[in-house]
């Protein structure tokens, strides 16, 4: 029996090496696009033989090569034409701006037109929302006076009182027959299940998961998460920015304290593009393909002419539409660039595109939270933040709760606003969204939030970051290893 045993253990330490190698190979190949994805993952499989390829198998998938969205050719004929309307005006010089600021980032807005698919709208009244009780209150009596639909679209939809009270006021509106759509995401809300949907459904309304686990506990698209963030009332209002539904984004979880995070709502043509990516989210994850409707697409006469963008990327794409909007966004600048977000773990693209910016004498400043809810992501977000730091950035910790706002102001004339964090996840692996801004007013009230951060944050040192610990350094260096895969 023992020498049994010992043959087995002898043929497992023989194949191991082959069968990782054969991993190895194939992951090579099937991430050649990326040289960092690809490496961390040959790290991953080095310190896990076996088991790597079997975590690569769940994350690892290329959603580019899929077909994920469909798309109707009415819906599509209508975008590529007003594409091409703003394509020809703005490449004969005689697209109508209606601010001359707004026409300085004329190639910024053009990139993200090409290629986003995203026209630029210029009718838009903007409201900013930086604390969750306010947003969430504005949220629920744009709902109350709805008269034809609700459309909702969440990362996180929370099984608390704050997730009942907005499902409570959507059953109430499905009553009086509004169309409710709410679509969350499978993993996000995981603790969610389909009873709290329950009187919401009776009453007419309509819940999706967004790539769901068809099996229990399997899940191939795990890595692939909708993590934006976007509701639609009448086709009027739309809302757009980092907080969920739940009890935290209100500050009600005495572990996690105030949560600061920045949110918008917009009255104007940009509601239109926000309704379209709802419809395509909602094909997806219901396979019920919504019809270009003008009941969906109603024509609105903002007071104001805010110029908004709205820019949408995801793991179905190789373009990477949002982070190539945040690095043009970075090169405009002149004077300052403020940058705003819950995890900082950026590529090589934006962190040369910041470091180009510091050595040219702009003013750039960068705030994370102090305290993190993900320690790999907090240890790699800090040896990123040490490279800006050598450079001459001006970096900041906020000690005020949680700091989960995804923003960056260049020059107080424009600036990005959206559910994408500055990481690799949002970039490539999940399904995010971004308003894009152009204009004194709205980045100036952004511009102004930061300034008031500021004052609750501890200053970042270079002289203190290099103090720290050596089992604190040492932990910093493998998770910026592992960063493209966190």
């Amino acid at each position: 029996m023992e020498n049994w045993i010992v043959g087995v253990w002898k043929t497992i330490n023989i194949w191991i090496p082959v069968i990782n190698l054969l991993f190895a190979a194939a992951i090579i190949f099937l991430e050649r696009r990326n040289v960092g994805v690809t490496w961390a993952w040959l790290m991953l499989l080095l310190l896990l033989p076996f088991f790597g390829f079997i975590i690569y198998i769940f994350l690892g998938q290329n959603l580019a090569r899929q077909k994920v969205y469909r798309i109707r050719a009415r819906m599509e004929r209508q975008v590529r034409q007003q594409m091409a309307v703003q394509e020809h005006t703005i490449q004969e010089g005689t697209f109508h701006y209606t601010d001359s600021i707004v026409k300085q980032y004329e190639h910024l807005i053009y990139m993200n037109l090409m290629n986003s698919a995203s026209p630029l709208t210029q009718n838009n009244e903007v409201t900013l929302f930086i604390d969750g009780v306010k947003k969430f209150e504005a949220l629920l009596n744009h709902i109350a006076l709805a008269e034809e639909h609700v459309h909702l679209l969440y990362y996180k939809v929370g099984n608390d009182e704050t997730g009942k009270r907005l499902l409570k006021v959507l059953t109430e509106k499905a009553k009086q027959g509004v169309r409710i759509r709410l679509l969350y995401d499978g993993i996000g809300s995981l603790g969610v299940n389909k009873k709290l949907f329950r009187e919401l459904v009776e009453a007419g309304g309509e819940v999706c998961p967004f790539f769901p686990s068809k099996i229990p506990y399997l899940n191939f698209r795990l890595n692939y998460r909708n993590h934006r963030k976007i509701a639609i009332i009448d086709g009027k209002y739309g809302f757009i920015g980092g907080f969920n539904i739940g009890d935290e984004y209100l500050g009600l979880d005495r572990k996690i304290g105030y949560w600061r995070d920045t949110h918008l709502m917009l009255y104007g043509d940009a509601v239109h593009r926000l309704q379209v990516q709802f419809m395509l989210d909602w094909g997806v994850a219901s396979n019920e393909t919504l019809t270009i409707d003008p009941v969906y697409f109603p024509e609105l006469a903002a007071t104001e002419k805010a110029a908004v963008q709205i820019v949408s990327s995801g793991p179905n794409s190789e373009k990477q539409q949002i982070k190539n909007g945040y690095i043009k966004l970075i090169f405009e600048a002149k004077k300052r660039i403020y940058v705003q977000t819950p995890y900082f773990v950026p590529d090589d693209g934006i962190l040369n595109a910041l470091r180009i910016a510091i050595l040219s004498g702009i003013d750039v400043r960068i705030m994370i939270p102090k305290k993190s809810d993900h320690m790999l992501v907090h240890w790699a977000s800090h040896a990123y933040m040490g490279d800006l730091l050598r450079e001459g950035a001006t970096c900041y910790l906020y000690d005020n709760g949680f700091l989960h706002a995804k923003t960056i102001m260049v020059d107080g004339q424009a600036a990005a606003v959206g559910t994408a964090n500055m990481d690799h996840r949002s970039f490539e692996l999940n399904f995010e969204i971004t308003a894009f801004l152009y204009g004194q007013e709205i980045t100036s009230r952004l511009e102004s939030t930061f300034e008031q951060d500021m004052a609750k944050s501890e200053l970042l040192t270079l002289e203190t970051f290099e103090r720290r610990w050596l089992l604190t350094r040492a932990a910093e260096s493998m998770a910026r290893l592992l960063s493209p895969i966190l």
